[in-house]
């Protein structure tokens, strides 16, 4: 287990030492949500590295990451615990084979035993001396009456399981929630958490992610790359590509042997970058050209150039 970062650029550099790069708002808000024991909301564009950055801070941290992936119909049964059926009938046949039904009692069958626990029963019961972190993952996919049953969790660090009683973490998870905003968190949450919204990286930030990621790309071209990649975010489509689809590209030019960018060469990839077959036309041709002289124009020299690597990097 390793120990706690006790200040904010302690934390920063541990996070770029698992190839996080955070800057120092973003870092504020974590050390924060660590130091005050707070769940703690990322909102941001798909791609931009709010996942990642709950990875990266188990790792930190030396602890557990336990994830729930939030998804329309989730509930408690999914998210937090469920009954051993199969277990239940089985112990009941055991009861009857002994005759013992009749001094049987609900505490027989509905006990701690017979918990299936779900990741947030799990980050609640985690013991061994260290809390471990708990990544509720794009909450905003998530139904609002789930939502709901989550205030007791981030307000006390507990659940409660009508045949049992109250179950209360020993050790507080380090909770981490994302959003890419599909649709707005209720007032109700959001209150229970610090919050920050990640956006996307400045060119140099993104050059230094791509060659932390990727050191055999060239510098030349994970600048181009991001250039480029800036372009598409400024043009109007259903899906800008993110700091993931950045490095997609960019491992997919390394993987052709690629060392500059030129119009056909975008062109033949552009599904590595956009998912959207409206977006693809809409680029591909003379706006991809259009785009890939603007980058051409706007790459300077930078970090990494000549083929350097840069520090530790994120996907966001």
């Amino acid at each position: 287990m390793a120990s706690q970062p006790a200040t904010i650029d302690e934390l920063q550099a541990a996070l770029r030492t698992h190839d996080y790069v955070a800057d120092r708002s973003l870092s504020t808000a974590v050390f924060l949500a660590l130091a005050l024991d707070r769940p703690i909301l990322l909102e941001g564009e798909a791609g931009v590295g709010k996942t990642e950055l709950a990875k990266a801070l188990a790792a930190v941290l030396g602890t557990r990451l336990i994830r729930l992936q939030c998804y329309e119909g989730l509930d408690v049964t999914t998210a937090v615990y469920e009954w051993n059926y199969p277990r239940q009938m089985l112990e009941i046949r055991l009861l009857e084979a002994r005759g013992e039904v009749g001094r049987a009692t609900a505490a027989d069958i509905f006990g701690p035993d017979f918990l299936l626990r779900r990741p947030i029963l799990q980050a609640l019961e985690a013991t061994g001396g260290a809390a471990p972190v708990l990544l509720v993952d794009e909450i905003d996919r998530a139904d609002e009456e789930f939502e709901a049953y989550l205030l007791e969790v981030l307000s006390d660090f507990q659940v409660t399981i009508p045949e049992i009683g109250t179950v209360r973490a020993e050790l507080p998870p380090h909770v981490v929630l994302t959003s890419n905003r599909t649709r707005e968190v209720h007032d109700a949450l959001k209150r229970r958490c610090l919050y920050h919204w990640i956006d996307y990286p400045t060119v140099d930030k993104e050059v230094e992610i791509v060659l932390a990621r990727l050191p055999a790309v060239p510098g030349a071209l994970a600048r181009s790359v991001v250039a480029f990649v800036n372009g598409l975010r400024e043009a109007d489509l259903v899906k800008p590509p993110g700091v993931a689809e950045t490095l997609d590209w960019a491992a997919a030019l390394l993987a052709l042997g690629a060392r500059v960018l030129d119009p056909d060469l975008v062109d033949d990839t552009l599904g590595v970058l956009l998912k959207y077959e409206e977006d693809v036309r809409r680029v591909r041709g003379a706006a991809a050209a259009s785009i890939l002289e603007g980058a051409a124009s706007r790459t300077t020299a930078g970090p990494g150039e000549a083929g350097d690597a840069a520090g530790p990097g994120s996907t966001g």
